[in-house]
């Protein structure tokens, strides 16, 4: 039966080409321009680390002096140098790490390549377990050779195949601000989006391509390229950073359930109090801990014009779909004379209503595989643009299934009524008009 209800369904399509052209069209305008602003909604608004996310958390506490105090005021966004050692070594995680980002020069050692500045992390050993990064040859580095500064480096894939071809670079030297380090690990497919572990160097940034561990960094004076924030007589040296009453590092935590949570929690609000009683802190204790879903969205991470842009778009949708509709009843309508035939040979109106029920989905089906080139077009057109979350617009397997899957559910949607409409049609006055 459905094999005959197709093929009744492309007889219909094929007997009033330009109706059927104007549907199609009208589907395929509507899904084009949803699926594209959905598209990349779904790409900034997706999960960084599935299966991880819930349990890695931002703690943020608040050590700035009175000025400009409110009650109620969001505590700074980073933590100092004193703060973030105290809470990397009083390990109350699973693992635990203390990060900023910066600009690195990189003298390569082959002669045909220039000197350039990568983009580097400064971090804690846990950075890599705690994040869950894959490597593709070695492996990170310890936690003792964090404590010693060793020269070691982790590199990511796109510079190993730039400096070695993509081979086993393990062991082998690169300099970095006129210093040789050695290379003990180069990472494998790793780029979460968005940028939530540091979201100062931009939401939707580069990656990193080469891992530097913080204390070696600081020894060696790299270039911190993040946001700092400083209060009283603070400096915002770079070279002092450790001295100076300023906010900038980022330090996450890992957490595996409720119970951690809590107690860490209350870590920060006590350790808050102690430093307040010992008149460190200044201001009463104010601490918050999200974790990664939490502190994007406190972020508004993903562009608000983006959502918008989204909402528009389902707008112009149902615009398509009641045009849609509109072309459905006129072109079914005129099939009255072939439903009363139908009907009187027959035919339940359940039947035919099924019956064109189907040839509207077959309308969406088309009007889905031509919006889906107008929104890979569009997709492409956004790429073209400066924004630095534009290089993430491409379809997944997700959005190109939803594709058909709207397609098909919205044109069979806009044809309840016509089919309806068309279904009611009392045989005999069309027998009689034949």
């Amino acid at each position: 039966m459905l094999v005959y209800y197709l093929d009744l369904a492309f007889r219909g399509l094929k007997r009033n080409r330009v109706l059927t052209a104007l549907m199609v069209l009208a589907v395929a305008m509507g899904i084009g321009a949803c699926m594209t602003t959905f598209t990349v909604l779904h790409v900034l608004s997706g999960d960084p680390l599935p299966g991880r996310s819930g349990s890695l958390y931002y703690p943020q506490i608040d050590p700035r002096d009175m000025e400009s105090y409110t009650s109620g005021v969001e505590p700074p966004e980073q933590v100092t140098w004193l703060d973030g050692l105290y809470l990397l070594h009083a390990r109350r995680g699973s693992h635990q790490a203390l990060m900023t980002g910066g600009m690195v020069p990189l003298q390569p050692a082959q002669s045909s390549i220039d000197p350039f500045h990568a983009n580097a992390r400064y971090t804690t050993a846990d950075f890599f377990p705690m994040f869950g990064v894959p490597f593709q040859y070695g492996s990170a580095w310890s936690q003792a050779e964090d404590d010693s500064k060793a020269r070691v480096v982790v590199i990511s894939s796109a510079l190993n195949d730039k400096l070695f071809g993509g081979k086993n670079s393990v062991g082998k030297t690169i300099r970095l601000q006129q210093t040789d380090f050695r290379i003990i690990g180069v990472l494998g497919d790793w780029r979460p989006n968005p940028h939530f572990y540091d979201l100062y160097m931009g939401a939707y940034a580069d990656y990193e391509d080469v891992y530097v561990p913080l204390f070696t960094a600081r020894d060696l004076s790299m270039d911190h390229d993040g946001t700092t924030d400083c209060w009283g007589n603070g400096a915002s040296d770079p070279q002092h950073l450790e001295q100076s009453s300023c906010t900038w590092l980022q330090f996450w935590v890992q957490l595996d359930n409720p119970a951690s949570v809590t107690a860490y929690k209350a870590f920060l609000q006590h350790y808050s109090e102690d430093q307040h009683a010992a008149g460190r802190f200044v201001r009463p204790p104010n601490v918050r801990l999200r974790n990664v879903t939490q502190w994007l969205d406190f972020k508004q991470v993903v562009p608000s014009d983006t959502r918008l842009q989204a909402w528009l778009s389902v707008g112009f949708l149902i615009v398509c779909l009641i045009n849609t509709v509109g072309l459905m009843l006129a072109k079914f309508m005129r099939r009255a004379g072939e439903l009363g035939v139908r009907r009187a040979l027959g035919a339940s109106r359940r039947a035919l209503f099924g019956q064109l029920l189907l040839e509207s989905g077959v309308i969406g089906l088309a009007g889905g595989v031509l919006g889906l080139l107008l929104s890979l077009l569009g997709l492409w057109l956004i790429r073209q643009q400066p924004s630095d979350y534009a290089k993430l617009a491409h379809m997944d397997s997700l959005m190109l299934l939803a594709t058909f899957a709207l397609s098909v559910v919205a044109s069979m949607l806009a044809g309840l009524l016509p089919a309806w409409r068309a279904c009611r049609i009392a045989p005999a006055l069309q027998l009689k008009a034949q």
